[in-house]
């Protein structure tokens, strides 16, 4: 009879848990919903974080990473996501991946996630995150690759931002792409490939004549190209 009376009472128990449960998901799915209605984005975290904790999904998981990932709070992405690379990944997955790793300096272990993007949905805006990582990795061979892409697939309308003044500005993904192709010259041979890179460059700011890095970086090549003919024209000792 005890015993009888302890099943019982653990039945109800978990019953009562599983009810409680039930409520408490309703609850935050009321909260998530209105802090939606509200534009609270913190809010939205909370209530998502509540929910993947009493239902845990990939799908809520996910989410909360990428509401963390657009927020700026790359760090908080990553350990709700972690970078381990899954094949079961989801495309937001990949994106909070790729985007918060390169945030967060990592391009070597970013590369493998734009790769990934890049493999499931080939694109020239792609193409440029890895080529800019490659690049920045020295990675030349591969950067090239994916330059030669981006040329090849830029549309006209396909804009990219850069943010290196106080004011951002765009450009076209094309002339980017022409701006990458003259890093990758100057990256082969720093002294040899001054001058082709500078060609390269003025042919941007004619297709973009706001594109102020571009004019930074001609001209900081044309300073180092001073410098090395004023050591070659120094009298050898």
């Amino acid at each position: 009879m005890k015993r009888l009376f302890g099943l019982i009472l653990l039945a109800s128990s978990f019953m009562l848990n599983a009810q409680s449960n039930s409520e408490l998901i309703k609850h935050y799915e009321a909260y998530y919903k209105q802090m939606k209605a509200q534009g609270d984005v913190q809010g939205i975290i909370n209530g998502m974080t509540h929910l993947n904790l009493l239902s845990p999904s990939k799908a809520r998981k996910d989410t909360l990473a990428y509401l963390y990932m657009s927020e700026g709070k790359y760090m908080q992405a990553l350990n709700t996501i972690g970078i381990e690379k899954n094949a079961t990944d989801s495309d937001i997955a990949i994106e909070v991946k790729a985007l918060s790793l390169k945030s967060v300096k990592q391009p070597e272990l970013a590369i493998k996630f734009f790769d990934e993007i890049f493999t499931r949905k080939p694109s020239a805006l792609i193409a440029y995150e890895l080529a800019e990582l490659n690049l920045q990795t020295q990675k030349i061979a591969e950067a090239e690759k994916h330059i030669t892409y981006g040329l090849a697939n830029s549309k006209d309308d396909m804009k990219k931002a850069f943010y290196e003044t106080q004011t951002p500005y765009e450009v076209s993904l094309k002339a980017a792409f022409m701006y990458l192709n003259a890093l990758v010259l100057y990256n082969k041979d720093t002294k040899a490939n001054i001058d082709a890179a500078v060609d390269i460059l003025d042919e941007t700011l004619k297709t973009a004549p706001n594109f102020n890095l571009v004019q930074i970086t001609k001209t900081e090549l044309l300073r180092q190209k001073q410098i090395l003919q004023a050591q070659a024209a120094q009298p050898k000792k």
